[in-house]
């Protein structure tokens, strides 16, 4: 994976773009906890989470190796498509993302006015995946995957600030769709040096890397049963989920109950949303405070780009 001095480098970029974005010990989620949590507001990003960043250093690297290339696809729920139309327009290049069937009107809309050509196919992430590889092959277009080195030291941006501005963490809990962020940040714990666990979180309807991580090898479900769209995958990518049984303490699946539970608790506590993959993190920290009572905690606010109607349909009720 990357090196310090690739991370400080791919910091500076992602500087040039936007601010270090808060990280926060909420007293209120403490009370909750049973010791200190601090937060990181990826939530607070020009699009609304922390995909961005990879974004950004996914696009330079391109443009600076491979300006030939005419344009990039992808297929997303919506963040990682997010990030890819930003950093395109920044740097000159097309982009066409493809979404499933059903997927967030919002979402949906905040590519469009990015600037990216939607595309929807399939009833699910792994099936609009599938679909832009077929086109990308079909229009010559550069396939930008979810888990990528590129957009790895560029995610791990959040966890160098994070580290550098709380006090040393006894647990850090990241959610996990494809692997980047909780990758990320087990290299820049490693590369700093803490004693941190990390805990990949996933949703107890989609949990593939929680299974591959117990049984050793990558298993593949068939269905992914959860409203939390950004971790709502059913295959594991078999390169990050070695990093993630080489680094990780453990995966924690969390209800979609609890989610909506940790929705809540965001809103009344920080008055800030979070989508469902953005409020695993706290719904799993929550879950296993009990039996960890005192610990010093970190959680990423991954995201907050949920449609008003499934807030408050799911969170709300």
């Amino acid at each position: 994976m990357f090196t310090l001095d690739e991370l400080n480098a791919a910091a500076a970029l992602v500087h040039a773009a936007f601010p270090p974005t808060p990280a926060y010990a909420w007293p209120l989620l403490a009370a909750r906890a049973g010791g200190p949590v601090w937060v990181k507001h990826e939530n607070h990003t020009p699009v609304g989470a922390f995909k961005i960043r990879g974004g950004l250093t996914f696009m330079d690297r391109l443009r600076r190796t491979r300006p030939e290339v005419k344009g990039v696809i992808s297929a997303t729920r919506g963040n990682h498509g997010q990030s890819l139309a930003y950093a395109g327009a920044r740097c000159g290049v097309a982009v066409t993302i493809v979404v499933p069937h059903g997927n967030s009107t919002e979402k949906n809309a905040a590519m469009r006015a990015l600037g990216a050509r939607l595309i929807e196919h399939g009833e699910d992430f792994d099936a609009a995946r599938a679909h832009a590889r077929t086109l990308a092959a079909a229009e010559g277009l550069e396939f930008a995957p979810s888990f990528h080195a590129d957009l790895v030291v560029g995610v791990a941006t959040w966890a160098l600030e994070l580290f550098q501005a709380a006090p040393t963490l006894d647990a850090l809990y990241v959610p996990v769709g494809l692997g980047s962020g909780v990758c990320a940040a087990i290299r820049v714990r490693d590369l700093l040096g803490l004693p941190t666990e990390i805990v990949g979180v996933q949703a107890a309807g989609a949990p593939h890397y929680a299974l591959s991580f117990a049984a050793g090898h990558p298993i593949t479900i068939d269905r992914a049963d959860t409203r939390a769209d950004g971790v709502a995958t059913r295959e594991p990518d078999a390169e990050a989920l070695a990093i993630i049984r080489a680094g990780a303490a453990r995966i924690v699946t969390v209800t979609d109950d609890a989610i909506a539970a940790a929705m809540r608790a965001y809103w009344t506590d920080t008055h800030n949303l979070a989508e469902g993959a953005g409020a695993a993190p706290l719904a799993a920290l929550l879950q296993e405070a009990p039996g960890r009572p005192g610990r010093t905690c970190g959680v990423v606010l991954s995201g907050g780009n949920i449609d008003l109607a499934l807030f408050r349909e799911w969170a709300m009720a």
